[in-house]
């Protein structure tokens, strides 16, 4: 693998697309300018707002945010990880939660639709049912670059070591996870997971996560992590 500058970019996204589309642009322009050569997003870096409304900003594959992702790898010749956003499932009413991948020509390389769904119960405390809306992707991606390849996972697949392990296995040394991490279990679980990630299948794991209260007072946890196989 060769030497390369990654930027990992935090967000606090919202129910307004614009505005969150500026802010990643934003984010973007200054890493690019700090000599990042791969950039990426967190994961519904572009619409995060109730589950009962997340369909309301869902795009074709190839739509709007796509096309801002698209010139914004190409204006600077770098290769873009589109985090994640949500997109249109013909003839369903769930969508998919799908990572974009774009290289410094701004052709689409890769995407990725999230395999583990966050449903999860924890006694006391909340409950949430992520496939109540959104439909399961079903297969592994990797996608290949001149520094290294590279495989793609989002959020909660970070609970499910068996997909990172068949990625390096797939020659994968960089792995991402962008994030939606929320705040409770972020501040006992986020941190460790990665680093173990890193450590057990000795890879680079690039987590950009989502920061803060959203419009749907979820609080997620933030610490947006770029991780060594040392688990530095």
């Amino acid at each position: 693998m060769s030497t390369f500058r990654i930027a990992a970019c935090q967000m606090n996204s919202r129910d307004n697309k614009d505005v969150n589309l500026t802010t990643a642009e934003r984010l973007i322009d200054e890493a690019a300018r700090n000599g990042a050569q791969m950039i990426g997003l967190p994961e519904m870096f572009n619409f995060l707002t109730t589950d009962d409304q997340m369909a309301e900003g869902a795009e074709a594959i190839d739509g709007a945010t796509a096309h801002f992702l698209r010139n914004k790898a190409r204006q600077h010749g770098i290769y873009l990880h589109g985090g994640s956003i949500p997109t249109l499932i013909p003839d369903s009413n769930r969508i998919y939660n799908t990572t974009l991948v774009f290289d410094p020509t701004g052709e689409q390389i890769a995407s990725y639709n999230k395999i583990h769904l966050f449903d999860i119960h924890v006694e006391g405390q909340s409950s949430y049912k992520e496939s109540t809306r959104v439909a399961p992707g079903n297969r592994m991606v990797s996608f290949e670059t001149e520094y290294a390849q590279m495989g793609l996972t989002i959020c909660y697949d970070i609970r499910f070591p068996e997909l990172y392990r068949a990625l390096t296995l797939a020659g994968a040394k960089v792995i991402f996870q962008p994030a939606a991490f929320t705040l409770y279990t972020g501040k006992d679980h986020w941190e460790v997971l990665i680093r173990a990630r890193a450590i057990e299948n000795q890879v680079y794991m690039v987590s950009p996560a989502q920061i803060g209260t959203h419009g749907n007072g979820k609080q997620c946890y933030g610490s947006t992590m770029i991780v060594d196989p040392w688990g530095s």
